[in-house]
């Protein structure tokens, strides 16, 4: 029986809000997706232009964006010590830090926009369209950072309902721009086309800066202007940072890869591949809900030795991502021949997408104990395990099945076994890990 006081009763309190913010984020990918898919002229082109883009965007948001892991770690471990006190001075420095790094990264790729995209296989006119796309969208890359690095701050606190607030608001603006700057207004506006779509998630996320930083002055006692001297937390940040920054490197290699191959294969195929590449974002944030609320309530069971609790929550969360991944698969298995459509009016990408899309279903319900428990273990601060798991997974799994699989010919199919094997890996490493560490520590507590 779970004690009344237990943070555990507030599991789905806090795992709700999580998924709504969770998904807003590739909802809006989604909406860039099948808005721009659907463009009359040159909508198959548009598509893998955004594809493109998108996994680039997708992996410098990942690389740098995993400081709002590290400050959610260490706020809920402080507040589970009962000293938020001390860590005051500490978010808005390490935001400082990595807002400073993304403008740096974003004049540098905003010089290299050619080479950048002529690496992933885009020439032509797929290329001038990437590029077109990708100088509107990297503006709101800093502006990312910063509004995740708050939601961190937030879920350390114990709170997913702001985070919510945040991610439904850009999420729904996105929604309204992206109909309005896309396709235009009759004798108002004329349509912008694929540079619409990019200035709607631009001012989308210039908003949602905008509010998260006047809801971190007005409901938290955190400063929102650097104060010294530097934290002496601030170096244990960095340093789980550049972990989940190699690990990330190491998880965008495996998705730039995907896209590279799959733009190899000419246009159909990077357009179907961009569709199930989106849906698998999808499906791995709405599942990450669970995964967010195990790492804020588990870095406050550890920062108060909770280890009986802190074992019943993994048991838990890794249930409830099986149940989830399973439902969405049941979803995507019901809509399965309509689900293509949303995206695109190409017949031929669509075919292809058909073709491909169960691979990606029957790995979902693996897939959602990995993405909860792997929200766990940042919450419980072993960010150098995660590194060295995704490291493993991608170079000595993913790498040698995508390899094998265009040598034997399997096309866009083998791209997705290769993520089924990569995720079973991922799961399968984190389970073990956990029991090996907790097992014990719950054990000798119980006795």
């Amino acid at each position: 029986m779970i004690p009344a006081s237990s943070p555990l009763k507030r599991l789905h309190k806090l795992a709700i809000p999580a998924t709504i913010a969770g998904v807003a984020e590739p909802f809006l990918s989604l909406t860039d997706t099948a808005i721009v898919g659907n463009i009359p002229e040159k909508g198959a082109m548009a598509l893998a232009a955004v594809g493109i883009v998108g996994s680039f965007l997708s992996m410098l948001v990942w690389v740098l964006g995993q400081t709002q892991s590290a400050i959610s770690s260490l706020v809920s471990q402080y507040l589970g010590k009962n000293k938020l006190e001390q860590i005051k001075a500490l978010p808005i420095q390490a935001m400082y830090v990595n807002v400073s790094v993304s403008l740096v990264i974003l004049i540098v790729s905003l010089v290299f926009k050619t080479q950048i995209f002529s690496l992933m296989n885009a020439s032509g006119e797929l290329l001038l369209l990437s590029e077109e796309y990708f100088s509107i969208r990297i503006w709101g890359f800093p502006l990312t950072l910063f509004t995740f690095c708050v939601f961190g701050v937030f879920r350390g606190l114990q709170n997913t309902l702001w985070p919510m607030a945040i991610a439904l608001t850009g999420a729904t603006l996105n929604v309204g721009l992206d109909f309005i700057l896309v396709y235009g207004i009759e004798g108002f506006l004329a349509p912008l086309g694929l540079s619409g779509a990019a200035w709607a998630s631009l001012f989308s996320q210039i908003v949602m800066a905008l509010i998260a930083i006047v809801l971190l002055y007005k409901k938290t006692d955190f400063p929102i202007w650097v104060r010294g001297p530097i934290h002496p937390e601030l170096k244990n940040i960095v340093g789980m940072s550049a972990n989940l920054f190699v690990r990330s490197l190491a998880l965008n290699t495996a998705l730039i890869l995907s896209v590279r191959t799959a733009t190899s294969m000419g246009t159909i195929y990077i357009g179907a591949h961009t569709i199930l590449l989106n849906l698998w974002l999808f499906s791995a944030f709405f599942i990450d809900g669970y995964g967010t609320a195990g790492s804020s309530i588990g870095g406050k069971l550890l920062g108060s030795d909770e280890y009986q609790e802190l074992w019943l929550l993994a048991k838990k969360i890794g249930r409830y991502g099986f149940m989830i991944g399973s439902a969405l698969a049941g979803v995507g298995l019901l809509f399965y021949k309509k689900i293509g459509w949303v995206f695109s009016e190409d017949p031929e990408t669509i075919g292809v997408f058909v073709s491909v899309f169960y691979i990606l279903l029957l790995s979902l319900p693996l897939n959602g104990i990995a993405f909860v428990l792997d929200g766990l273990f940042k919450g419980l601060g072993e960010m150098k395990f995660l590194r060295n798991v995704l490291l493993l997974a991608t170079f000595t799994v993913f790498v040698p099945c995508l390899l094998l699989s265009q040598y034997l010919g399997l096309g866009l199919k083998g791209i997705w076994v290769a993520f089924g094997l990569w995720m079973l890996m991922r799961g399968a490493a984190l389970i073990l890990k956990f029991r090996r560490k907790f097992l014990p520590l719950q054990q000798k507590t119980y006795f």
